[in-house]
């Protein structure tokens, strides 16, 4: 693979700013990277001999590299290819879906479920061009739950461990009882997981576990609690149905996955315990390739929340809400990514939404403590932060849409101060 280019330092000029957080832009201003961080952001001339200059214009506009707080960088295979396709060729697709996140601007993700620990490392090698990814490793759920994906032709686990490809290469994992549910949690944690991810509610995709069913125990709950913070991160939560979200809550989860059939009052019991919710829109709008008439349904009933459940958290001023996509099943979908900014704006303002993408889901990925294999600032452009950036042709504090054709609008992706795309 050609290596990206790469220079000491790299100066941009007359940029026009959105730092992750303020209201408005900051234009004609100067930016100047040096090794992997920003150094010095001025509006008058930086003096930087030597340095790669980028005049980027009046028209180009700067932000930071977006974050996808919940993505699936393995599972771009439609179901019936994932019941018969090795793990080598998973690892081929999941390459070019990394790469295709990266070049619509997505220089971090959060991986929510699946086996990506060697394609993080190959990433962080530059062997593969990819987002800094903050792997989770497998979905743990309990029998019957969103991680069990063994079918009627699958013997009872009383009988036999008998396994679909989705547990025998690390994707899920299915864990009863507080001791198999430690095992799973640490198993994780020994491969590089920066967080943890249990299902204590239904899921669309999955076969047997209808989406108003609560999942896990307050002790298995708390179990995967209890190991993940003596490593010092923190457990995430997939879960629709308000009982299940509460459950997870009163024991110790810091953020809800999905929440679609959430109420008014488990919103206000979120925001008072500072809970984040990790919400996604664009995958609802489509069936994922190989969904069958009762998959369709959870879908379509997950669907029918997110207004009431968007609606309600402006309403009562919850604001931890990060941006994530959950796009699974089409490699080809994932081009696609970018569409989440523009739906979002049904509910919010674009402000709103390019801060979800960016400033508020770096404060999300902070929660990892100790295990953030990033340290430094992300999400932000400041001086000292890690040089995480897009130039952007047009204004999308003004036209989110602009973002919805990446590969003609996002003219510069720039990751950890390297240059992976540049179409200026």
């Amino acid at each position: 693979m050609n290596q990206p280019p790469t220079s000491d330092s790299i100066l941009f000029n007359r940029v026009n700013l959105f730092d992750g957080k303020s209201e408005s832009l900051i234009k004609n201003i100067n930016v100047l990277i040096e090794g992997n961080l920003i150094s010095k952001i001025s509006s008058d001339v930086i003096d930087a001999p030597g340095a790669m200059v980028i005049d980027a214009g009046q028209d180009r506009f700067m932000t930071p590299g977006f974050i996808d707080a919940h993505a699936h960088l393995m599972f771009q295979l439609d179901m019936s290819q994932w019941l018969s396709a090795d793990e080598n060729y998973l690892a081929y697709v999941s390459t070019q879906a990394a790469k295709y996140y990266l070049h619509n601007g997505f220089t971090t993700i959060r991986d929510a479920a699946g086996n990506t620990f060697s394609l993080k490392k190959a990433i962080d090698q530059g062997i593969v061009e990819g987002p800094r990814v903050y792997p989770s490793g497998p979905l743990i759920s309990q029998t019957a739950g969103h991680a069990d994906f063994r079918r009627d032709s699958h013997p009872s686990a009383q009988i036999a461990r008998e396994t679909v490809p989705f547990m025998k290469y690390g994707h899920l994992a299915v864990a009863d009882g507080r001791a198999e549910v430690l095992v799973a949690v640490r198993e994780a944690l020994r491969r590089g997981a920066t967080q943890i991810k249990i299902a204590v509610g239904g899921g669309t995709a999955s076969y047997c576990d209808p989406l108003d069913v609560v999942q896990y125990t307050a002790d298995e709950i708390s179990a995967a609690v209890e190991a993940a913070a003596d490593w010092g991160t923190y457990v995430m939560a997939h879960v629709y149905n308000p009982r299940g979200i509460r459950r997870a809550i009163d024991n110790g989860v810091k953020s809800i996955e999905h929440g679609n059939l959430v109420d008014q009052e488990t919103l206000l019991y979120m925001k008072e315990k500072g809970v984040w919710l990790s919400p996604q829109v664009k995958v609802y709008t489509f069936y994922p390739v190989g969904y069958n008439s009762e998959q369709m349904k959870k879908h379509d009933l997950a669907f029918s929340g997110i207004d009431h459940m968007f609606k309600t958290a402006k309403e009562i001023g919850f604001d931890k809400i990060v941006f994530g996509t959950d796009i699974v099943t089409d490699l080809q979908k994932v081009k696609d990514t970018n569409q989440e900014f523009i739906l979002r704006g049904q509910w919010f303002t674009p402000v709103e939404v390019l801060r979800q993408a960016t400033s508020v889901g770096a404060e999300l990925l902070a929660l990892s403590g100790n295990r953030n294999p990033y340290p430094g600032k992300l999400g932000v452009i400041e001086e000292g932060a890690l040089a995480d950036l897009l130039l952007i042709n047009g204004n999308p504090l003004e036209n989110l849409a602009i973002l919805t054709e990446p590969q003609k609008n996002i003219a510069l992706v720039m990751k950890d101060g390297k240059i992976y795309k540049n179409i200026t």
